[in-house]
């Protein structure tokens, strides 16, 4: 036969696509030829390819072979494709039969011996090939990965001669054993252990109810730090789909899986950080901190010293929950559904309203300190929070406060509640929702249109103060929105006009 075509899966973003490899003999000079838009590692590969078939014992064909690489139009890159060209090229001369390629999709580099090297980007793949019913043959080091994908028939092999034989009919490959029954992660770090700060608590519980983004404004020392990381403790376990979406940007980062992989992430760039760093780029298009924070919580501490440019680039992901990448030969799209915790000192000392009196900062000072940071981005924020300074004796007091575990508890009923009710968090709310799930009383309507008016809010900031009234509600296990619920929501905002607080 001269013809042989296998199946294996591209890295583009997370979406795995299908790359399909034909390859053809042709009378004719010998040569290899790659064709399909093959980036430098790619056309390199046609040496470890001979080398690995000559090693195996295998006769490299001496005639004119094409390897196409469909569709034309994605880039391929990297070495992923070197185990199905090869297994393609040993299918088109006889040298093992060809009916039951089209059962298995192929990924892994090849050694000049045959042995086969781990690649990265395996889970997308895995993922992809169980919707696409086939079975993934893939190198040994890679199967700890892709077995996260449940339901996928996985054959790990280490050398090119157990695939050769498996195809020959001698079962050579056994299949991987799969078992993730992975227990609720540990809480690494608990709320406990917070004295005070009980209106910061409390707001952190809402936040974490309704999946809604925070800010922490207050004097060094007084535990923003220190709560921010607290927060994914009390978010509820990830779904089996929401682990996946985030163990495959992970994985096409390069970046080891953390073994209890239902743990929601935590990223903390520094303020140095660059645009790129943050939602990512560069010329091939890989993740930033936004997309390794998918479904988890991504920490800002000294929001006003992070490069004001760079700050803006999060206000269209935090509204859509993805980030596209856009560059002159590609394009990718990044998931960016992440929940965003921000702390900012008040003035450019630290200290104004501190009760110590150290704060000598002039009004200009602080309002260019604070003018830092733009006015839509602030807006976008859904709880603006003061965290005050906590007095010596109460440091010193042994008495305990919930720990996480409990809070936990309300935040996973009050998630249940929104999903059953609308299939969202209320974070993720249309206004066409919104009104549907969080209708108001006329007097009630009235009341919070005179509060808008009066603060100078905008039109966002009223749907975020409704929807985090939604949420007070469902932690509350209340159906309707009362008077109270939206009187503590307006006081999440009301730091925007505060005389302490001018430009916030």
């Amino acid at each position: 036969m001269a013809l042989a075509t296998t199946y294996s899966r591209a890295m583009h973003g997370v979406s795995a696509p299908e790359i399909t490899i034909e390859v053809h003999l042709a009378n004719g000079l010998p040569a290899l030829t790659i064709v399909g838009l093959p980036e430098a590692a790619v056309k390199e590969s046609k040496e470890r390819v001979r080398g690995a078939i000559v090693n195996s014992q295998y006769e490299f064909p001496a005639r004119r072979i094409t390897v196409n690489l469909a569709p034309a139009d994605i880039p391929k890159e990297g070495t992923r494709f070197e185990l199905p060209i090869a297994i393609g090229l040993l299918a088109a001369c006889g040298q093992i039969p060809s009916q039951s390629l089209d059962k298995y999709e192929l990924l892994g580099e090849l050694a000049l011996s045959g042995e086969l090297r781990p690649i990265k980007g395996v889970l997308p793949a895995a993922i992809r090939a169980r919707e696409a019913g086939r079975a993934l043959i893939l190198p040994r080091e890679n199967v700890a990965e892709a077995s996260r994908v449940s339901g996928l028939k996985i054959y790990p092999a280490r050398h090119l001669l157990e695939i050769t034989a498996q195809l020959n009919g001698q079962d050579t490959l056994a299949l991987a054993e799969v078992n993730y029954s992975d227990p609720l992660p540990d809480i690494d770090e608990d709320m406990a252990d917070v004295i005070g700060q009980h209106q910061a608590k409390r707001a952190l519980e809402i936040a974490a109810a309704g999946g809604h983004s925070i800010l922490l404004v207050g004097p060094p020392g007084t535990g923003k730090s220190m709560m921010a990381r607290r927060l994914p403790g009390l978010l509820p376990e990830m779904s089996e789909q929401e682990a996946l979406e985030t163990a495959a940007v992970l994985s096409i980062s390069g970046q080891e899986l953390s073994r209890q992989w239902r743990k929601r992430p935590f990223r903390s760039p520094h303020h140095t950080a660059s645009a790129v760093a943050l939602v990512g780029g560069s010329s091939n298009p890989r993740p930033g901190e936004i997309s390794l924070a998918h479904n988890g919580v991504l920490f800002l501490d000294e929001l006003p010293e992070f490069e004001r440019k760079v700050l803006e680039v999060l206000r269209e992901p935090m509204e859509t929950g993805q980030i596209v990448i856009s560059r002159a030969a590609r394009q990718a799209e990044f998931p960016a559904r992440f929940q965003l915790v921000a702390a900012m000192n008040p003035c450019p000392c630290g200290y104004l309203g501190h009760q110590n009196g150290r704060c000598h900062c002039s009004a200009d000072q602080i309002q260019r300190y604070r003018n830092k940071i733009s006015g839509p981005l602030l807006d976008r924020i859904d709880l603006h929070i003061e965290v005050p300074h906590v007095p010596i004796s109460q440091l010193q007091s042994q008495h305990k406060t919930e720990h996480s575990k409990i809070i936990r508890a309300r935040v996973q009923t009050a998630r249940e509640i929104q999903h059953l009710r609308q299939g969202v968090c209320n974070h993720q709310l249309s206004n066409q929702q919104l009104e549907k799930v969080a209708s108001l009383r006329h007097d009630d309507r009235d009341f919070l249109n005179q509060l808008i008016t009066k603060l100078g809010l905008s039109t966002r900031a009223y749907h975020k103060i409704i929807k985090l009234a939604r949420t007070i509600a469902d932690l509350n296990h209340q159906q309707a929105i009362s008077r109270d619920h939206l009187t503590e929501a307006i006081g999440y905002r009301r730091l925007e006009n505060s005389h302490t607080s001018s430009a916030v």
